[in-house]
C-alpha cells in the first residue's frame, strides 16, 4: 500500500514534461563481415540532462529500452550494448542506485541479413530523460534501415536511415512522409512509391483558416469549463476544511499570528501573506503539467485515457476510501513535515511560506483525496487543473485570511466534534463512487465493456443507500460515537442521498433515449447496455463511422457533408454533447437525415492492421509511429486542425474541404444547431 501511495504521490507532484527536447538522435549502419552488421543509436544530451541505462532495476525510473521489429530474414546477434561513461549514485528519493549516462552514450545492435534480398531493419527505442530536478514525460525515437546483403552488393550495404524518408517521397507533394512497413516478416523490397488513400493523415485541402463559408456562424474554439472546474475547486477546498485534519488547525493557526506578533497590524499582515502562500503552494503543485505541452500536444489525453493509470486511480482511490472510513491514515513521510516545520522557523517571509508548506503537508491524510479528485477530474488540461486548485487554496486562504482579520469570529465557529468525522465517512462513500468511474473510463478505453452502464448504475445506487443507512446511525464505522445522535443535519443528508439514489433508478432499465441527463459524461453511455449486444452500435440511434476514409467514400455516394466527430471513451463532455444535445429532436433529425457522422476515437488503443502503421512526419519536424487507432485519429486532428481538445467537430464536403469554422468543448443546443446549419447551408449553395 505504501508503493501505490508513493505512485499517486509521483503522479500529483512529479512532473512527466519538458520545454525543449534536451536529447538528440542519430543513427547509423556499420558493416562487419559478411552479411552480419551493426546499428549503432548514438543519443547526445544537453548540458545537466542524463537518460537511465537499460540496466536500472529501481522501480518508477524507467530504463532505456530498444526493441526490434520481428522479421525471420534478420537474426539478432547478443543485446544491445551501451557504450559511454556510467554513472551510479544512490538516491533517497527512489530508494535505489541510479545508472545513467549524461552528454553522449552509444547503444549497438548487432545483427545478421539471413536472405539475400534487400530487408528492413526497424528500431524503436522507449527513454526518459532527467535532470537534477525534473523528469521529463517518457519519449520514443524510431529507425528504419534498409539492409542489402553482400551477395547482391559486395561494396557497400543500402542504408535507409529514418531521417531520409522524408527525402523518398518529396516527389508527391500531396501524400504524408511516411514509410509503410511490410506486412509480412519475409525478406522483401521496401517500395516509397504512393501509399493507397487510408494511410493518408496530413491532407492538403483541409485548411482549417480558410473555410468555404466566413460569414455565419462562430469560431467556437475555446477552453471549457474553466469557470465550473475553478468552483469544483473552491468547494472541494471548502470541504476539506470542514474534516478532522484540517478544521482543528485554524484557531490554532490565527492564535498562533495574534499572540506572536509585536502589535495586531503585524499579526494581520503576516497573517494575510500566510494565506497568500496557500494559494501559492497549491497553484505550485500544478507548474510541472504546464511544461508538457513543449513534448507532445496531446500527452494529456494520452495519461487521461492511459488503461494501466486509470486502474490505478481505481485502486488509489479505493484505498482513499477506506482510509477515510477509518481503517488506516494515508499520511505523507514524517521526515516532509518535519523539514518544513524546521524551516518555518526561520522568520520572515521564508519562514511564512514554510509555515503554509506545512499545514498543507500535515493535512494530506485528508486532503490528498480531495485533490486527488481534482488531479484526475482535471488533468487533462493543465490551465484547468491549475484553476482547480487555485480554487481549493483560495476557499483555504480566505478562511484563514477572514478569521486573522477578525479574530473574534473564531468563537462563532462550531465546536470540533463528532460531525466532522461524518463529513469524512460520507467523503469516503464518494471516493469510493468515484473510484469506478475510473474502472469505467479503463473498462471503455480497453473496449472490454465489461462493467455495463445498469451495473454501474446500480453500483452508484447502493452506495447512495450505504450513505443514508449511515447517516442514519444504521451501519457505523471505527472513528463513530457508539451513542452518536442523529441530528437535523444527518437527517437532511440522507433525505438528499436518499432522493439521489431514486433519481437514478430509472437508469437501470432499457431506453433509447437519456434518462440520467443530470448524469451524463459520468455515466458509461447508452449502447453500453446489458439490453444491447452489439456495444460498438452508434449512439442514440445514429449511424456513425470510425473510419475518416469510409465517411469520404459514402458521403460522395449520397451527396452530404461530413460531421467529423472527434470524441474518445473517456471523453466526459462527449457523452455530455451526446446525452444533452444530440439527443435533441431537432438535432437528432438533422444528424440523422442531413449529414455522415464520422466519430474518430483518439484513445482507442486497438493496434491498426500492419499494413497500415506508419512513420509519420509532423510538421513540427518530429518524428511519430502511427499504431494504433487512437495514434492515428488524434494525429489527424492535431496536424489538419491545429487542436488536440474533445469534443471537437468539423464540418467538410466529401472533397476534402472545410466548409465552416469548427467547434470544440461542450455547448448548447443553439449553439450547435448554429453551427450545423452554418455548415449545412454552404454546402447546398456549392450544389
Amino acid at each position: 500500500m505504501k508503493k501505490l501511495i508513493w505512485i499517486f504521490f509521483i503522479l500529483t507532484i512529479v512532473t512527466h514534461a519538458q520545454v525543449k527536447n534536451p536529447i538528440k538522435w542519430k543513427s547509423e549502419i556499420r558493416h562487419d563481415k559478411e552479411n552480419i552488421y551493426e546499428a549503432v543509436f548514438t543519443a547526445i544530451l544537453e548540458s545537466g540532462w542524463h537518460v537511465y541505462s537499460q540496466d536500472i532495476k529501481v522501480e518508477n525510473a524507467i530504463p532505456t529500452l530498444f526493441t526490434y521489429s520481428k522479421n525471420s530474414s534478420i537474426r539478432l546477434i547478443g543485446n544491445t550494448k551501451e557504450i559511454g561513461k556510467k554513472i551510479e549514485e544512490y538516491s533517497d528519493v527512489f530508494e535505489g542506485t541510479l545508472i545513467y549516462y549524461s552528454n553522449k552514450v552509444e547503444y549497438r545492435q548487432r545483427v545478421e541479413v539471413l536472405g539475400s534480398k534487400p530487408v528492413v531493419f526497424e528500431a524503436e527505442v522507449e527513454y526518459q530523460i532527467c535532470n537534477d530536478k525534473v523528469c521529463l514525460a517518457p519519449d520514443g525515437e524510431t529507425f528504419s534501415f534498409t539492409l542489402t546483403p553482400q551477395s547482391i552488393n559486395k561494396e557497400k550495404p543500402q542504408v535507409l536511415p529514418i531521417n531520409t524518408v522524408k527525402q523518398l517521397t518529396k516527389s508527391d507533394s500531396k501524400m504524408n512522409s511516411v514509410v509503410s512497413l511490410p506486412k509480412d516478416d519475409s525478406a522483401q523490397e521496401v517500395k516509397t512509391s504512393r501509399l493507397r488513400n487510408k494511410n493518408q493523415i496530413i491532407i492538403p485541402g483541409l485548411n482549417v483558416a480558410e473555410p468555404i463559408n466566413k460569414d455565419c456562424g462562430e469560431k467556437i474554439i475555446k477552453e471549457e469549463g474553466f469557470i465550473w472546474i475553478f468552483a469544483f475547486g473552491f468547494l472541494g477546498g471548502l470541504v476539506a476544511l470542514l474534516t478532522p485534519c484540517v478544521y482543528p488547525m485554524i484557531p490554532l493557526t490565527i492564535s498562533y499570528f495574534t499572540k506572536h506578533a509585536k502589535s495586531k497590524k503585524e499579526g494581520k499582515k503576516d497573517a494575510l501573506i500566510y494565506a497568500f502562500f496557500i494559494v501559492l503552494i497549491f497553484v505550485l503543485f500544478t507548474l510541472p503539467f504546464h511544461l508538457v505541452s513543449g513534448i507532445n500536444s496531446d500527452i494529456f489525453n494520452q495519461i487521461a485515457t492511459n488503461i494501466g493509470l486509470n486502474l490505478i486511480f481505481f485502486v488509489i482511490f479505493i484505498l482513499f476510501a477506506f482510509s477515510f472510513f477509518g481503517y488506516y491514515d494515508i499520511t505523507l513521510p514524517s521526515w516532509m513535515a518535519n523539514k518544513s516545520d524546521k524551516a518555518s522557523e526561520s522568520g520572515g517571509m521564508i519562514g511564512l511560506f514554510f509555515m503554509a508548506l506545512t499545514l498543507v503537508i500535515v493535512s494530506f491524510s485528508c486532503t490528498g483525496p480531495v485533490l486527488g479528485s481534482i488531479l484526475a477530474n482535471a488533468i487533462q488540461n493543465p490551465n484547468q487543473l491549475t484553476m482547480a486548485f487555485g480554487g481549493c487554496g483560495l476557499a483555504w486562504a480566505l478562511v484563514f485570511g477572514l478569521f486573522a482579520l477578525f479574530p473574534r469570529f473564531l468563537h462563532t465557529m462550531p465546536k470540533s466534534g463528532g460531525w466532522m468525522n461524518t463529513i469524512k465517512v460520507v467523503l469516503g462513500f464518494l471516493e469510493l463512487a468515484l473510484a469506478f468511474k475510473f474502472l469505467s473510463k479503463a473498462d471503455l478505453v480497453a473496449k472490454t465493456f465489461f462493467l455495463k452502464r445498469e451495473i454501474f448504475i446500480a453500483i452508484w445506487i447502493l452506495i447512495s443507500i450505504s450513505i443514508v443507512l449511515y447517516l442514519l446511525g444504521i451501519i457505523k464505522f471505527p472513528h463513530d460515537h457508539t451513542q452518536a445522535k442523529i441530528g437535523i443535519g444527518r437527517k437532511i443528508g440522507a433525505f438528499i442521498f436518499g432522493l439521489i439514489g431514486i433519481y437514478m433508478i430509472p437508469g437501470l432499465f432499457p431506453t433509447e433515449k437519456p434518462n440520467l441527463k443530470l448524469l451524463s459524461g459520468l455515466t458509461p453511455p447508452l449502447q453500453v447496455s446489458v439490453y444491447q449486444k452489439n456495444q460498438k452500435n452508434g449512439v442514440l440511434g445514429l449511424t456513425t463511422l470510425h473510419d475518416y476514409d469510409e465517411a469520404i467514400q459514402l458521403a460522395k455516394k449520397e451527396n452530404k457533408p461530413i460531421l467529423i466527430d472527434f470524441t474518445g471513451y473517456g471523453c466526459e463532455n462527449c457523452r455530455k454533447m451526446e446525452e444533452y444535445v444530440w439527443s435533441e429532436p431537432d438535432i437528432w433529425n438533422i444528424l440523422h437525415d442531413q449529414l455522415i457522422i464520422a466519430s474518430l476515437y483518439v484513445d482507442d488503443s486497438e493496434e491498426l492492421p500492419v499494413n497500415e502503421q506508419l512513420i509519420l512526419h509532423l510538421k513540427d519536424g518530429r518524428k511519430r509511429k502511427i499504431k494504433t487507432i487512437g495514434n492515428k485519429w488524434s494525429t489527424f486532428q492535431r496536424e489538419n486542425f491545429n487542436s488536440n481538445s474533445q469534443p471537437f467537430y468539423v464540418l467538410v464536403t466529401p472533397d476534402n474541404k472545410i466548409l465552416n469554422f469548427p467547434v470544440a468543448g461542450y455547448m448548447d443546443k443553439e449553439e450547435f444547431k448554429r453551427f450545423l446549419l452554418c455548415g449545412f447551408t454552404a454546402y447546398e449553395r456549392l450544389k
